[in-house]
Formats: C-alpha cells, sequence, structure tokens
C-alpha cells in the first residue's frame, strides 16, 4: 500500500465522522448561515454569510403617506414597529447566535488527552542507521543529529476530567525533510569522519472525542533514512508504522450525561433566546398599542377642546350681540371673552400633548431618520371601543395561561433546568481522576515502502500498552465546595421560582381589578358627561329665558368639558388597562394576530 492509499483511507475515515456535523447545516441551515455549494469536507472552511445590518426604514411607511399625512390603523402601527424598531432589530441576532453557539458545542471543546512531539526535524527510529543504533544501546557517539523518535509509540496522558472531547474528527499531517551532517568521534559505527543523514519524516493522524469523555486516535508514520555510512546493513531504509490509541476516563469525566450536558444546555439555549425575543416582541407590542391608544386619547381631546372653544366663540359672539342689542350689560361682554381665551389656551395644550404623543409614536415605528416621515402627521384610523362585557375567565385560569404563556416564565425555567444540567458537572468531579489507555502498535523496517508496509500488515513487530492514570486529591476541599455552592444555588433558584409564581398570581389579580374599575369608571364618565350635556342645554334655555346668569351658563360649559375630558380619559384608562392585562397573560402576540416567525423575519405576512 502506497502512502497516497494510506492517506486517502485516513481521509475517507474523517469524512464519514464529519457527515454527521454536517449534514444538518445542509439539510436545515441556520438563519444568516449560507452553505457553501462544494464538499462538506470543504465547507467546513468557507466563512458564513452574514447579512449586513439593516439602518433604514421599511417601504410600508411611505406607501401609508398620502399628502403629508400617514394614515395609520393600530396593525399597522403595530406592523412597522415589528419591522423598524432598533431594539427589536438588535435581538434578532440572539436567536441566531444562540443556532451557532449550539452548533459550536456539538463540535465538542478542547481536546485533551495525549501529547504529540511536535518536532520531528532530524528524527530517526531506534535502530534505524548510524544513530538509531547508538540510540538503541544508549550511547551517543555523534555531536549532532537529531532527536526522539518519530514513530510516537510513547505519549503522556493528561486528565480529561469534565471538559468535552472534540467531536468533530481532527485530521493532522506533519511532513518534514532534513539534512544533517554530524562530526564522528569514533568512526567505528559510521565508518566516515563525517556522518550526513538525508530523512523524510511524515505524521499523519485522525482523532476523534467520545461523549464517554475519551478519544480515539489512529496514526501513520513513516521514517525514510538515507545516509553515508558504510557500515549500514540495509540503506536506505523505510520505517513505517501505524497505531491506534483508546483513552477513556475512569472516574471523573467518565458518562455520556457529563460530557454533553453542554450540548443540552446549549440547545436550551436556543429556545430562551427565542423565547427572549418574544418576551421583548410582546413588550414592544404592548408599548406600541398603549403609545397608539395615547394618541387616539389626544386626538379626541383636541376635538373636544376644539369644541368647547366652538362654543365660547359661540357665546361670546352671542353675547356681544345681546348687548348691541341692549338686552345685557355691557360688563358681560369681559366675561365672555374670558372664557374664549381660557379655552383657546386649553386647546393649544390639548394639541401640544397630541404632538408629543405622536413624536412617541414615530420613534416606535421608525429606525433611522425619515424626512418624509417628521414632515408627516399621523392620523390614527382606530378608535377605543369597548367591549358589551369583558368574559374574563376564573382567576386560576388566568394564572394557569400566564405561566403557559409567558415568554420571560419560559426563560425563568429555562435558566432553573440549565443550572440543574451543570450541576452534574460538579458533582462528577467529587470523583478521583482515573484514566485508562491502550495503544496498538505495528512496526515495520525495509528498504522499500512496500516492503515495510506488508510488514505493518502482517504484524510483524507488533507492539500493544496498556496503562492507568490515578489522582486521588485529599480532603477534595475545592470539589466538595463547588457542589454545596451548586446546590445551595438550586435551592435559592426553585425558591425564587416559587416566589415569582405567588406574585404573579397577586399581580394578575390587581390587574383585573384594575381592568374591571377602569370600566365602571367609563360608564361612570359617560353617564356624568350625559347629565352634564342636559344641564348644559337647561341653563342655555334658562338663559335664552332671562332667568339665568352668564356665570351659572359659563359654570355649565365647564363642567361639561371636565366630563368630556374624564370620559376620554377613563376610555383610554380602560384600553391601557386591557392592553397590560394582555401582557402580563403573554397573549399580547396572540390578540393582535402576530407571530414570532413574523418578528424574526422582520416582514408582516398581513
Amino acid at each position: 500500500m502506497t502512502r497516497r492509499e494510506i492517506l486517502a483511507v485516513v481521509c475517507a475515515l474523517l469524512q464519514l465522522g464529519a457527515l454527521d456535523s454536517y449534514a444538518q447545516s445542509v439539510v436545515a441551515p441556520e438563519p444568516g448561515q449560507q452553505n457553501f455549494p462544494g464538499p462538506s469536507f470543504i465547507r467546513g472552511y468557507a466563512p458564513p454569510t452574514i447579512p449586513p445590518i439593516r439602518i433604514g426604514n421599511s417601504s410600508h411607511i411611505d406607501s401609508l403617506i398620502r399628502a403629508g399625512i400617514l394614515y395609520l390603523t393600530v396593525q399597522d402601527a403595530l406592523a412597522l414597529a415589528i419591522e423598524n424598531n432598533l431594539d427589536l432589530e438588535i435581538s434578532r441576532y440572539g436567536p441566531v447566535a444562540a443556532d451557532w453557539e449550539l452548533q459550536r458545542q456539538q463540535g465538542g471543546g478542547p481536546l485533551r488527552g495525549a501529547t504529540a512531539n511536535a518536532s520531528q526535524i532530524g528524527a530517526v527510529a531506534s535502530g534505524e542507521g548510524v544513530l538509531g543504533s547508538e540510540r538503541s544501546v544508549g550511547v551517543q557517539l555523534s555531536t549532532g543529529g537529531g532527536g526522539g523518535g518519530g514513530g510516537g509509540s510513547n505519549s503522556t496522558v493528561q486528565q480529561v476530567g469534565t471538559v468535552a472531547p472534540n467531536y468533530d474528527p481532527v485530521l493532522t499531517n506533519s511532513s518534514t525533510f532534513s539534512h544533517v551532517s554530524s562530526p564522528q568521534v569514533l568512526q567505528t559505527v559510521s565508518g566516515v569522519p563525517n556522518l550526513i543523514d538525508n530523512t523524510r519524516d511524515y505524521l499523519t493522524q485522525v482523532q476523534l472525542g467520545l461523549e464517554t469523555g475519551g478519544f480515539v486516535q489512529l496514526s501513520q508514520t513513516e521514517d525514510y533514512l538515507n545516509e553515508n555510512a558504510t557500515t549500514d546493513a540495509v540503506n536506505p531504509v523505510m520505517y513505517p508504522n501505524i497505531s491506534a490509541l483508546v483513552v477513556q476516563p475512569l472516574l471523573q469525566g467518565l458518562g455520556i450525561g457529563v460530557n454533553t450536558y453542554y450540548i443540552h444546555v446549549a440547545k436550551n439555549n436556543v429556545e430562551a433566546q427565542r423565547d427572549s425575543f418574544r418576551s421583548q416582541m410582546l413588550d414592544l407590542a404592548a408599548n406600541v398599542l398603549n403609545l397608539y391608544w395615547n394618541l387616539v386619547s389626544g386626538a379626541e381631546s383636541v376635538k373636544a377642546a376644539q369644541q368647547s372653544l366652538d362654543i365660547a366663540q359661540k357665546f361670546d359672539d352671542d353675547t356681544r350681540q345681546r348687548i348691541r342689542l341692549g338686552t345685557l350689560a355691557g360688563y358681560q361682554s369681559a366675561r365672555a371673552g374670558g372664557e374664549v381665551a381660557r379655552q383657546q389656551q386649553a386647546l393649544a395644550v390639548a394639541r401640544m400633548q397630541e404632538q408629543q404623543s405622536e413624536d412617541a409614536l414615530k420613534q416606535a415605528i421608525s429606525r433611522s431618520d425619515d424626512p418624509l416621515l417628521d414632515a408627516a402627521s399621523i392620523v390614527t384610523m382606530d378608535r377605543i371601543e369597548l367591549p358589551a362585557t369583558d368574559d374574563l375567565p376564573p382567576l386560576r385560569d388566568l394564572v394557569a395561561k400566564a405561566l403557559a404563556s409567558r415568554p420571560d416564565l419560559a426563560v425563568a425555567r429555562i435558566n432553573d433546568e440549565n443550572t440543574a444540567i451543570t450541576s452534574v458537572g460538579t458533582a462528577n468531579n467529587l470523583l478521583p481522576t482515573g484514566i485508562a489507555y491502550s495503544r496498538v502498535t505495528s512496526t515495520g523496517s525495509a528498504p522499500s515502502l512496500g516492503s515495510g508496509f506488508n510488514q505493518v500488515f502482517t504484524a510483524v513487530a507488533p507492539q500493544e500498552y496498556i496503562g492507568f492514570y490515578f489522582s486521588i486529591p485529599f480532603n477534595n476541599r475545592a470539589a466538595q465546595s463547588d457542589y454545596a455552592i451548586d446546590q445551595l444555588q438550586l435551592r435559592q433558584r426553585a425558591l425564587s421560582s416559587q416566589r415569582n409564581r405567588n406574585q404573579i398570581v397577586t399581580d394578575i389579580s390587581n390587574q383585573v381589578v384594575a381592568l374591571r374599575q377602569a370600566r365602571a369608571a367609563y360608564e361612570a364618565a359617560v353617564s356624568g358627561r350625559e347629565l352634564q350635556q342636559q344641564l348644559l342645554q337647561a341653563e342655555q334655555n334658562k338663559f335664552d329665558f332671562g332667568s339665568s346668569t352668564i356665570d351659572n351658563l359659563v359654570l355649565a360649559q365647564r363642567a361639561l368639558i371636565s366630563a368630556q375630558s374624564a370620559e376620554i380619559s377613563a376610555r383610554a384608562a380602560y384600553a391601557h388597562a386591557r392592553v397590560n392585562l394582555d401582557q402580563m397573560l403573554g397573549s399580547t402576540l396572540e390578540v393582535n394576530h402576530l407571530t414570532v416567525e413574523e418578528g424574526e423575519t422582520g416582514q408582516i405576512a398581513h
């Protein structure tokens, strides 16, 4: 078998081991990953394509602006916020990063195991050539030359522990060519005063970590020596070697659960990141809803203030007309004019508050400065409408829905589970370190590579090694402390989780009460406004017949204005209470027909 054939076999083994690692990326590419359209062996070295950041606003905004006015429904506001909100755009990278972290953990961590000799310059095998002959009998008669054995038969086994092996097969190859001259103190062995060695050394190795905590290593080496010694019986000489090494921890670091818990944690973190994104998307939707209803209420307040100003202006005109007709004294004009000024001021305040609400909503639905959006005014197309009844289920059902639907609670549960999973590592570290290793080697030595490999495969010179390594720390206080701290933290988290569940019951109960109070306040405000309208009309009739005064009429107008403002505020309070309850139950996205998939892509289907 030629060297090329051996290398082909090794590559085939590597390709077979790596196939499973790359199959996932071929079948289901990760978000932001563009698979390399070549063989899987090459794909692992092609960088994934990450799309550039998106800074500009979506075209959805421009499509809603007509003649400088942004006509906005509540669904449009939610869609624009999901498409353009920068905080949500930043969070979109979280699930993608978690997917990559999972892929990284599935590949394993830094490899712990047998160390290989890194230097092969001028290396010769024991018994090979003049230097090998000298080394085999334990003498060194040359003043120069290379180092240890190129076959790598011996290995230093290090602690494996709970550090993950590398689950991706690793192929390494080292080739060294040297020309070394060594003056000979004595010429008895070499037969020449200056020994010249021409060597070629090759090392090809495949190593694969095991989920049990150990690893398997397959190595193939070739040493070629050609020298000017007259005493060599075989010159040149080929020294091939094939060996297999298995290392397995017996105590600390043993077990699939110990060596794969970080993979389970990474899988949980993928879900946690998506739940975290859902939580932020839910909070964004709730915030946009509140901002939208604030703007709706602001527009209603402006409309009510304008109506009040119109009433005051009409009353002022009527008063001036009556003064000209002589039915009223002239000093009454200042009273009516003062009410107009008061309502003008109220209208200016209402418009300022509406503008503030509009600016806040614009900020929430855009990610960058847009002159067209900045210059546009928003006209809200939806109004706050109260259902005939709330039809809320019992508190127990609401709490169950919150526990099942709220993404922040899902993240908390995953974090608790991850803490319990990682505690497996500290429990395993209580054990002493015990490692078993075994190596099987077959070596050949011949003037040609074919003859040398024939000796290798016929096991002319087999070598078998088996060994054990133990390390037992006395007292073991560090591992004991780590385990105790982890267990205490687990209990703290369990108590904290129970406290949070108890608080959720209280919060939902309070929010249900707030919603019912908001409905009651709204119904009372509607009744109060209707009553004030009747009182104002009655006072107006009395004033027309001369049985009332301007002061009484002004007071009745102010009472109606106050009642209208109270109704608007009560309607807005109910809308906010409904939004807050949906947010607390984790149903904001469901109620508003939004999906996490739409949030992840930033494209709303409807």
